[in-house]
């Protein structure tokens, strides 16, 4: 497996695991209501983080196409968590997808 495509599982799975964790602190928070986007935003994520994980780990001939469906939904998600970034787990959890972005884009290319 290549140095590329090892980062990129990395990086989906911890995205995977930050959405998760946030999701999970979303729900604790007071406000649950003004994170409606935010929670539903995390869940996608979360979902196309491990599948996407998933088919580069049994090299799925659409490996380009889900890393470019998972840098999209990635980049929105962290775009989500970012307008709640005064709540610390929706400020990591942004980063994350932000970096997983990132990494699917190259992989899609």
């Amino acid at each position: 497996m290549n140095m590329s495509l090892q980062e990129c599982i990395k990086a989906c799975l911890e995205c995977m695991e930050a959405c998760n964790g946030c999701y999970d602190a979303c729900l604790k928070e007071e406000d649950v209501k003004m994170l409606t986007e935010c929670i539903r935003s995390l869940r996608e994520c979360a979902d196309i983080c491990a599948f996407a994980a998933k088919s580069m780990q049994s090299d799925s001939p659409y490996i380009k196409q889900i890393c470019q469906a998972c840098a999209d939904i990635c980049q929105s998600c962290g775009d989500v968590c970012k307008k709640h970034e005064h709540h610390e787990h929706c400020k990591q959890c942004a980063e994350s997808c932000y970096k997983c972005a990132e990494t699917c884009r190259k992989m899609a290319v």
